[in-house]
């Protein structure tokens, strides 16, 4: 058996786009002696869709183009994901499919049937599952016809939401072949996951499994690829490559299996960030940035990852040297813009800070500096770069991380402004690992930029460490407490200082309205904030 594999980058509700790839990746694998060729989740429409299935237009707009791929396919059938209308007259309006063609027709369609509604996922406010199984006639094979969850078993779920799995329902039909369409959404080591629950099931159905997934970045998701082939006895016998295009004929069972590559998460999360960055600007039209740099590990990391997604050119650095920037700060932004071939502006915010300081002087008359005059600083900068995005159209990217955005050490409408919050998923401790990534081959990021103890520059030898718990102490509290979900007792009682624990719990339940105020970011973890998870600003439960 020789099945074609089209791993493609599609856009959300770019039909015509889409179509066109799947077409490409049809006719070369096709050429390339595929016995059939899969594609991932709504490969038609994008994925996720999202609220736009309830527009007008946009499932005809998908079954459109249905037809049109189905008068293009031949001999060779073509496995597509799709939306299409439901018959039901009860529930949600439509599916989310996949539908075999073939010789100018479509032979077969399966509905998914566990829709997820956890994390990230809101499947079950928009589709209407499917009741049945679906086994079809491909290659001479009965193969069962799966999308993304229906494959997901419950010992790699959270809880068992579903109480039924449609893998035991495919294995009563019984079957020869597992197909399986996913848009699997990226976080740091689900890609090995993915691969031993995959040969798990294909071990214990004792049938070989073709995982075709997405891959590309939609608005703050990356789908990292990585798609499977898999034989009967649960040996990968050929696994993509992540976070980029890929379209092969496999054979199975190989006359080897296949050794997936051992890859450190901060590789992958390195990776994911690129891709999303280049996703993002390109599919939402967006070309250039323009980044603040501290001289700080963050700015630093930042503008790495820009110049590994967009190139030199497309990246611009601004440092903003204030009354307390060291100089070694400007230094180190000077020394990071010349290592990766950008230009840097040095745009110094002393004057704009004395002019607001004495256009204030009377409201705040009696009044000691505090921490207003240290975001005062934060928010000349944060204009600054709006007032250079605005004057050559550079979209601004900021530059805050995961630990400061959880417990507030950020201003709103200063070191937060931006169109997108690239590492604000990413903890403090992995920036760190993210820096000596980049520096693997050369140094890019200096030293001193590293090595140095953080610091705002806000005040006279401020610290962070003089707000904050040190950063792996933080880190940790901060995964139990927002990913894992325990409660302040709970994470104490692993060892963590009880006043501590309390005092981050705090700060994360306080600063909710900044982050629902925030820049879209990139998720690289389990649980983001934003689109993975979704609290009230106005609450009064504390644990």
């Amino acid at each position: 058996m020789n099945p074609g594999i089209a791993q493609i980058n599609t856009t959300v509700g770019d039909f015509a786009g889409n179509t066109d790839k799947i077409l490409h990746a049809y006719r070369e694998l096709v050429k390339a002696g595929a016995d059939f060729v899969i594609t991932p989740e709504l490969a038609v429409c994008g994925y996720p869709p999202m609220d736009l299935v309830f527009r007008s237009g946009f499932i005809s707009s998908a079954e459109r183009h249905v037809q049109a791929l189905a008068a293009e396919a031949g001999d060779v059938p073509l496995i597509v994901g799709t939306v299409e209308p439901s018959t039901a007259k009860h529930g949600r309006h439509c599916h989310n499919s996949a539908v075999v063609l073939q010789n100018g027709r479509r032979t077969a369609t399966a509905h998914k049937s566990l829709l997820p509604t956890y994390d990230v996922f809101d499947e079950g406010r928009y589709f209407e599952p499917g009741t049945d199984v679906t086994v079809v006639e491909i290659a001479g094979c009965r193969a069962g016809l799966t999308i993304c969850e229906d494959l997901w078993t419950p010992e790699y779920l959270p809880r068992d939401y579903y109480g039924h799995s449609p893998i035991e329902a495919l294995q009563r039909a019984g079957i020869d072949l597992l197909l399986n369409l996913s848009a699997s959404p990226f976080e740091a080591g689900k890609p090995a996951k993915r691969r031993a629950m995959m040969s798990g099931i294909a071990r214990r159905l004792g049938v070989p499994l073709v995982y075709a997934n997405l891959v590309g970045g939609n608005d703050q998701l990356v789908f990292d690829g990585h798609s499977l082939a898999i034989d009967r006895t649960g040996a990968v016998v050929a696994q993509f490559p992540g976070f980029s295009g890929h379209c092969a004929v496999v054979e199975i069972p190989a006359s080897a299996p296949c050794t997936p590559p051992e890859r450190p998460d901060v590789a992958d999360i390195h990776d994911a960030l690129v891709l999303g960055l280049r996703d993002y600007m390109a599919k939402c039209g967006f070309r250039q940035v323009v980044i603040g740099l501290s001289g700080g590990i963050d700015s630093a990391v930042t503008a790495a990852l820009a110049v590994s997604a967009l190139g030199t050119e497309n990246v611009l650095g601004v440092t903003m040297p204030g009354p307390f920037s060291s100089r070694g700060s400007v230094d180190d932004s000077l020394s990071l813009a010349k290592a990766l071939g950008i230009t840097c502006h040095t745009v110094p915010i002393g004057g704009g800070f004395t002019a607001m300081e004495k256009q204030l002087a009377d409201v705040f008359a009696g009044k000691a500096p505090d921490i207003t005059e240290e975001n005062l600083q934060a928010r000349l900068r944060g204009v600054t770069l709006m007032a250079i995005s605005n004057k050559f159209n550079r979209m601004v990217i900021s530059t805050g991380n995961k630990s400061e955005l959880a417990v507030g050490y950020c201003t709103i409408y200063g070191d937060m402004a931006g169109g997108l919050a690239l590492i604000s998923d990413v903890p403090k401790t992995v920036v760190y690992q993210l820096a000596d990534y980049i520096n693997r081959e050369r140094e890019i990021i200096p030293r001193p930029t590293i090595e140095k103890p953080p610091s705002a520059e806000l005040r006279p030898d401020q610290k962070d460490q003089d707000t904050l718990p040190p950063y792996d102490v933080l880190d940790e509290i901060l995964r139990l407490y927002v990913e894992e979900q325990l409660t302040a007792g709970e994470i104490a009682g692993r060892g963590f200082e009880a006043d501590t624990v309390r005092w981050v719990a705090a700060k994360v339940d306080a600063n909710e309205y900044k982050r629902q105020q925030a820049a879209p970011g990139i998720k690289v973890t389990s649980r983001a904030f934003g689109i993975g998870r979704r609290v009230p600003i106005a609450q009064k439960f504390r644990a």
